[in-house]
Parts: C-alpha cells; structure tokens; sequence
C-alpha cells in the first residue's frame, strides 16, 4: 500500500489529503502539524478573529472529525525533526515514519527584530499564527500605545484592527511609502489617505533603532532621533520561506524550496507546496505567498502523485481587509512601468491597473468587485485593453472581454 507523508499542516497541506482522497487514493495519507489545532485558516488571524468577530471553531478549514472520516492520520502538536532520503523516512522525535511520497507544505516564519535592538522583550509581537495572536490579543484595549513596523498587509491589517478597537497606532515604515514592495504609490495613497482617517500616525522613510524597557516594551528609539512611548509592537516586517527541513535533507533551495513545473524537488519522491516552494513560472521563478495558491498548488500535486503529469499554472490572486475596504488583486504586477487610476461606480470604489508597455500585469481594486472579477479574466485571457479605454470612465468594462 503506497503510503503519502504531509510535513505542515495548513492551507497546502490540508488540501493536498483532501484531494488525495477526494480523488480516490487509497493509500496510507499521514498529515503532520506542529500545532495542537486541526488546520486552519490564517488571514482571519489578524482580522477578523483579532477583532473578535470570528470564533476558533470557524477558523479551522475542516472540521476534525473529517480527518478520520477520510482516514487521515492527523498528528498535531508534533515536530519534524529531520528526513531519510537514503530510507525513504520522516524522523520525528519518537518514531521513523516511512513513506513512498512526501510533501512539504511547511509553509512560512515571520521575520523577527533582531535581539540586539530589543526584539525579544515581552509585549513585541509578530501575525503568523494562532498562539501568536492569541498571546497579543489582551492588549488590544482601547487607549493602548501601540507601535506597528512594516508598512506591509500584514502590518496595516494589524493598523486597522487596533484603530477600530480604539487604540493609539503609530506604523513606521522604513522605505519610503507603505506597501512599496508590493504595490504602486497609487495604491500607497490609497491606504494612507485610508489609515490617516481613522487616526492612525503613518510615519514613511523612518527605522526602529531599538525598543526600550527592561521587563516589558516601554518605548521606541527611531532613525530620526524621536522616540515614542509605547505599550506593545507588532511586527510585520515579512516572511521567509520555511526551508529547514529541505536544507537539512540536501534538497535544492532557491527563494523557497526548488520545484519543477510537476511540484517534484530535487527528490523526484519529494514535492513542495504553499509558501515554503518556488516554482517555474513565464521563464522566472517565482513564490507565491497566497492561499489560492496554496490550494491550487498543493491540489495538482495531489493529481501528480497520482500520475497526472499536469504542469501548475497559478493564477495569481489575493485580498487584504481594512476596516470597510476589500481590496482585491489580480494578477503579478513586476515590471510595470505604468498605472492606470479608475473610478468605480461607487463612492470610494476605486481601481489601479498595472501596465508594462501594452501588456495588463495586475489590477488592484480597493471596493470595486466589478473591475476586480473582469480585469482578473482579461489577464488570464491574455487579453490587454488599451489603457486609454480603461482610463475612460465611459468605457464599458464588461465589453472588454469579448
């Protein structure tokens, strides 16, 4: 009996033994997770969950009772501690667990201030997980001084949760806009001019040179001189890939666990999705930290194991919450070397679409659903409208598509 080993037991990996069995594998399915919940969602982390507005028991992707349903093992609250290439062997910390394919879906670690500037003192956070969240939410009350760095998702997310719970937020973002990495100064406006209204300090082109205190975060020294009285800091400053494990057992590493177009590694018996594996994509190689491609991934390396020999085509999307804005992305914007602004039809509705040359890259739709779901399938049409016709608030979007 074929027997499939799971490494991470989130978004990737849940859905890879899902399909597996959905898709009638018969085998011997082993899913391991270092935490002590079933697999769960993680973007409601640091919304609506930080926020009060979702329960644990929504969170979880299934409910635990699938798992066995589907004859699932599902280990929680155990760790990986090497893999046997040479045996075929997952090593955890009591047993060797044997296996014919593994998967890794070990997805991503934050990033974290260095010691040295005053990382590790009690009251400084990062968004990554359940605990994570769970351990910063009793400071989320109302007049508390909270110190958010990184001008990222994951840090204005943060941003809005504490500016709608009441609290004193100042973000500083060491580059010169927020989201620079990410998105176009357009959108950067967008979000500062939307932060700055619920009160929110955004400080830009400003450093942490390190926190003050001694038993707990008091306060923050900043590259400018200033420094601020602080309560408790989140951290969003980024993600690397989980790559330990694979760097551990030989594999190829390359921004990301080294996959081909089929999810194989270097180890034709081991394949990687979600966060932790890079793959080839329009003659790059690229990484996706999303969680449709987390599914979409994690699912066609299922059909592979079971001979499908499919080639993964992402089709890149994501999504962010702040306060009443959804904003929604299509697309990969690299290399763009123009942006076009439209209106939506309605107040606040706007949308940003990413040209390089001629070519539509990306659309970014803050409130605009409409321009969203059809800028979405122009760019997995191939199809580039003229950026006058976009820029024309006459034009009828949904006529672009025939």
């Amino acid at each position: 009996m074929k027997k499939i080993v799971v490494i991470g037991a989130g978004q990737a990996g849940s859905s890879l033994v899902a399909k597996l069995r959905n898709s009638g594998f018969d085998g011997s399915v082993t899913l391991i997770g270092e935490e002590p919940v079933p697999p769960y969602q993680r973007p409601p982390l640091s919304k609506k969950y930080l926020l009060g507005d979702m329960e644990l028991e929504r969170l979880f992707l299934r409910p635990e009772s699938f798992y066995g349903e589907h004859d699932i093992a599902l280990r929680l609250n155990e760790t990986v501690v090497a893999i046997d290439r040479a045996n075929k062997q997952v090593i955890t910390a009591g047993e060797a667990l044997p296996y014919d394919d593994l998967v890794l879906a070990t997805g991503s670690v934050p990033r974290r201030l260095p010691g040295a500037i005053g990382g590790e003192l009690p009251g400084v956070f990062t968004v990554r997980d359940l605990k994570d969240v769970d351990s910063m939410a009793p400071a989320f009350v109302a007049g508390a001084r909270v110190l958010i760095v990184g001008g990222g998702y994951i840090g204005l997310e943060a941003a809005a949760v504490a500016a709608s719970k009441g609290l004193d937020v100042t973000l500083v973002e060491m580059a010169d806009r927020i989201l620079q990495r990410v998105a176009a100064p357009e959108t950067s406006d967008y979000f500062r001019a939307l932060h700055t209204s619920h009160g929110v300090t955004i400080r830009e082109g400003v450093g942490l040179e390190r926190l003050l205190g001694d038993a707990h975060v008091t306060g923050a020294r900043l590259s400018d001189g200033s420094e601020l009285p602080v309560d408790f800091v989140i951290v969003g400053v980024g993600i690397t890939p989980a790559t330990q494990l694979a760097e551990m057992a030989g594999l190829e590493v390359e921004n990301g666990i080294k996959t081909n177009a089929l999810g194989q590694t270097s180890d034709p018996h081991i394949w990687a999705a979600g966060d932790c594996a890079s793959f080839p994509y329009q003659g790059a190689r690229i990484r996706l930290e999303s969680v449709p491609n987390a599914i979409d991934q994690a699912e066609c390396i299922a059909e592979n194991i079971m001979g499908a020999g499919k080639t993964y085509v992402p089709q890149p999307w994501f999504w962010s919450d702040q306060y009443d804005v959804k904003l929604q992305i299509a697309g990969l914007n690299t290399g763009y070397d123009r942006v076009i602004t439209r209106p939506g039809d309605k107040p606040g509705a706007t949308s940003f679409w990413y040209y390089k040359g001629k070519q539509l890259l990306a659309v970014d739709a803050a409130n605009d659903p409409r321009a969203y779901m059809i800028g979405k399938r122009l760019i997995e049409a191939g199809k580039s409208p003229a950026p006058e016709q976009i820029a024309d608030p006459a034009t009828d979007l949904k006529a672009l598509l025939k």
